[in-house]
């Protein structure tokens, strides 16, 4: 449930303001009740505020500090008041109409459904949200607006529809019909081949218990390979990370030296390794070990899993390939810098790996020891959609193994030096292995050409599509 849509829902007074919602009428104790028992999207801090203005009675309410990744983070001071009788009135950040052949850069022309209509020909994507906010007001014409800009060129954009849909369901009256027909929008893939989903994820303490759970909106691109199978990649956007592990990380090797800064560009990667039903319908043959449609594929080599690239791009024109050693721990650490993306530990209620070694990570108790893969996404995911990079197969890598960072590429590219040319980098950890080299760090090397029960790959696109 996306907070601010739940604010305007439940018709409090509210103001938008560099990244703080000041919501009047809603005290600190009642928003604490609520959060106890609703999960919501876009919530760093909550405190009580005193909204009284000089010479007016004391007026209580909460001011709600948004995560950076709320699609109003970033707007400034907008006075909404939702009230049935004047919805229809121009607001306060509305121009009086006139004959002015566009809106200006921070308000409307109009007032009501047609003010919400200019502002969103604006230019500027903040004022596109914040019409968007405002949507939900006017029943299904809205509601039509915001299915129209689940299309829109901007993801930031993409993100607010989708979550005010989402969030409206639970509180406003449709017929079964509308709903269902909502719903169906929600799930399926845009005009350009993109679905968006809320994912949630998870975060444990140095014990293993749960001390976070919170919601991420992610978009994949979705690659249909026929026969009913499809190929979900996740669109990762591009950032700066610390690559490697600090010296006090329980379980380090020397080969993840030096720590070193590393800018990624944007890029996609399966939002799941690559499936037994994905490699057989680009390779056309079974090889795994362990049966399973849904299950990762194993048993295959760096040279294997470079075919499959190979073919799925001649067959989609498209250039897939193996993620570099930078893609693919950026992608696995999803902005953490603790050992593993769950945080300072995992469990086996988390990442299929070796739950009975005699040395838990950090002060995690033993689990279970499943001694096979299990199928893709039966684990929660990243905060960006991804699902296990820790355990269940190591992933090959697109570089060649190097005993450390030293002179490593900053730019996200894999190293592609000849020397120790047949050594091929692997990451992850598998089914088979114990805790800690399950880490985001941790790296590990194969031949080329080997072949085992633990050993299975994802792809990446480096271009969108």
């Amino acid at each position: 449930m996306d907070i601010l849509t739940y604010i305007q829902n439940r018709h409090f007074t509210y103001k938008v303001d560099e990244g703080t919602i000041f919501v009047s009428g809603l005290c600190f104790e009642e928003l604490d009740d609520i959060c106890s028992t609703k999960e919501f999207y876009g919530i760093d801090f909550y405190e009580p505020y005193d909204l009284r203005e000089p010479g007016q009675p004391f007026d209580s309410g909460v001011q709600i500090l948004l995560t950076a990744d709320h699609p109003m983070y970033n707007y400034k001071s907008i006075d909404q008041q939702i009230d049935p009788a004047t919805e229809k009135q121009p607001n306060e950040y509305d121009a009086v109409l006139s004959e002015q052949t566009s809106p200006l850069a921070s308000a409307a022309v109009l007032g009501g459904i047609e003010g919400i209509k200019l502002r969103l020909e604006n230019p500027d994507v903040t004022m596109k949200i914040a019409a968007l906010y405002e949507c939900s007001q006017y029943g299904e014409e809205g509601f039509d607006l915001l299915i129209q800009y689940l299309n829109n060129e901007y993801w930031q954009v993409q993100k607010a529809a989708y979550l005010i849909l989402n969030s409206s369901l639970d509180y406003l009256i449709f017929n079964s019909s509308s709903k269902q027909k909502i719903k169906e929008i929600l799930q399926q893939t845009n005009q350009q081949g993109f679905k968006i989903e809320q994912i949630k994820e998870v975060t444990v303490n140095e014990y293993g218990r749960t001390i976070y759970t919170g919601s991420q909106i992610v978009k994949y691109f979705i690659e249909d390979l026929g026969k009913g199978v499809t190929l979900e990649m996740a669109v990762i956007p591009g950032g700066t990370f610390m690559m490697g592990s600090p010296e006090y990380e329980q379980g380090r090797s020397s080969n993840e030296n030096p720590q070193h800064l590393v800018t990624v560009p944007d890029f996609l990667i399966g939002k799941y390794p690559i499936t037994q039903a994905q490699y057989k319908a680009i390779i056309g043959r079974r090889v795994s070990k362990f049966k399973g449609n849904d299950r990762p594929v194993d048993n295959v080599s760096w040279c294997d899993a470079l075919e499959f690239c190979q073919v799925l791009s001649q067959i989609t024109g498209k250039n897939y390939k193996l993620p570099s050693e930078a893609q693919w721990e950026y992608a696995c650490r999803a902005g953490t810098g603790t050992p593993f993306y769950f945080g300072k530990t995992i469990t086996t209620n988390l990442v299929n790996f070796y739950g009975e070694a005699d040395y838990p990570y950090a002060f995690a108790s033993k689990g279970e020891y499943r001694k096979q893969t299990t199928d893709v996404g039966s684990f929660p995911p990243n905060a960006f959609g991804l699902y296990d990079m820790h355990g269940n197969v190591w992933e090959w890598c697109e570089d060649v193994w190097r005993r450390n960072y030293d002179n490593a590429p900053t730019d996200g590219s894999a190293f592609l030096s000849r020397t120790r040319g047949d050594m091929k980098v692997i990451r992850g950890g598998s089914w088979r292995i114990i805790p800690h080299y399950c880490r985001s760090a941790k790296r590990s090397r194969c031949g080329k050409e080997f072949k085992d029960n633990e050993l299975g790959f994802r792809v990446v696109l480096s271009e969108m599509p």
